[in-house]
């Protein structure tokens, strides 16, 4: 038997052809009680809206917009990067995506670019996301325009998205904070933590999750008050020389970037280091554990997000149900099982991060 077509369907409710589609596809302009006919043919048919055909027939083209902190951050290079291969790849599918850089930590300038996307043609959006209350109103009319939006990679307000894509960043935190406490092998010791700032919830979750875990399990370790780097290369150089400086510590650990400062400093550093976890497999980061600079990278695989977020995205779109996607679980790298001749192998070194 062959699938039921919307013809069959329109004949079932005793519409036309032309208000059966109007129904499907939710375009307006139809009595009610014509609407409770179509459904309930479609129904008794079982019917599937195919969604390829209907875009090709109104000429859809998906546009997406990536809203990405701007800056030499290598790890958001490697976004940048992504969601150009996914578009090309995507391309035939009449998919364009464009690339909105914002001003990093800034939550008045994130304000700002959500609400100048509300005078662009976009159909859905991904964003680099910050905790505020200011953020919501922009969004919600955005989502009130019929804009999809999903918070990527550092999640929004919940209420004001349709879905993350992400790690689990507390996750991520008490992974790291694991691997501090078993490397102290039951000693005690003093931990200094880095972040870029606490309105990106990547960055206060990771660190919420650290605590956790070495309050818990590890309390012979002092966990000392967080540094904030604002994600700059130059700042967490100097602050992680001068906190070196200023003490004897046995760890080291930065939720944020910035990780290019924070090797150079420790590969100047005099003596035996204090053991060092930073997040994301970049050039840099790879290079300093096969150079046994730090000890271990959480990567959370910007690859997968991206794939994902245009996935979400054009089904949100369509105004269909999310397919099943697993967890985004972090990947724990050390000098032994680092991947070879990835993406990150070809970035240049002299991007700062």
């Amino acid at each position: 038997m062959t699938s039921p077509t919307l013809s069959d369907v329109a004949r079932a409710a005793g519409v036309s052809y032309a208000t059966a589609d109007r129904v499907i596809n939710n375009r307006g302009n139809v009595a009610e009680k014509s609407i409770a006919k179509v459904r309930e043919a479609v129904a008794a048919l079982g019917y599937v809206r195919n969604v390829a055909a209907a875009n090709l027939s109104r000429g859809r083209v998906y546009r997406l917009a990536f809203l990405i902190p701007r800056g030499s951050n290598a790890f958001f290079n490697r976004i940048r990067q992504h969601i150009d291969h996914t578009a090309a790849h995507q391309a035939t599918e009449r998919v364009t995506a464009e690339v909105i850089e914002v001003a990093a930590f800034a939550v008045e300038g994130l304000q700002d670019s959500i609400s100048d996307l509300l005078a662009r043609d976009f159909d859905g959006v991904a964003i680099v996301g910050l905790q505020s209350a200011a953020l919501e109103a922009p969004l919600a009319a955005l989502r009130d325009k019929g804009v999809a939006v999903v918070g990527l990679v550092s999640d929004l307000p919940q209420a004001a998205r349709a879905a993350y894509i992400g790690i689990d960043n507390i996750a991520a935190g008490r992974t790291a904070g694991r691997m501090v406490g078993l490397a102290h092998g039951g000693q005690g010791g003093r931990v200094q933590t880095f972040a870029g700032s606490l309105d990106a919830r990547d960055h206060a979750e990771r660190l919420t999750g650290f605590r956790e875990v070495l309050q818990a399990d590890f309390p012979q370790v002092e966990l000392l008050d967080p540094i904030m780097t604002k994600d700059d290369a130059q700042v967490l150089n100097a602050q992680t020389r001068q906190a070196l400086g200023q003490m004897e510590l046995t760890a080291l650990y930065n939720v944020g970037a910035g990780n290019s400062g924070l090797i150079a400093a420790l590969q100047e550093g005099q003596g035996t280091r204090p053991f060092c976890v930073v997040h994301e497999l970049v050039a840099h980061s790879r290079q300093a554990l096969l150079d046994r600079h730090i000890d271990l990278v959480i990567d959370q695989r910007p690859d997968v997000e991206i794939n994902r977020a245009f996935t979400v995205l054009r089904a949100l779109i369509d105004q269909k149900e999310l397919p099943p996607m697993p967890d985004l679980v972090p990947t724990i790298y050390v000098r032994d099982n680092l991947p070879a001749d990835t993406l990150t192998d070809k970035m240049k070194a002299k991007i700062d991060d």
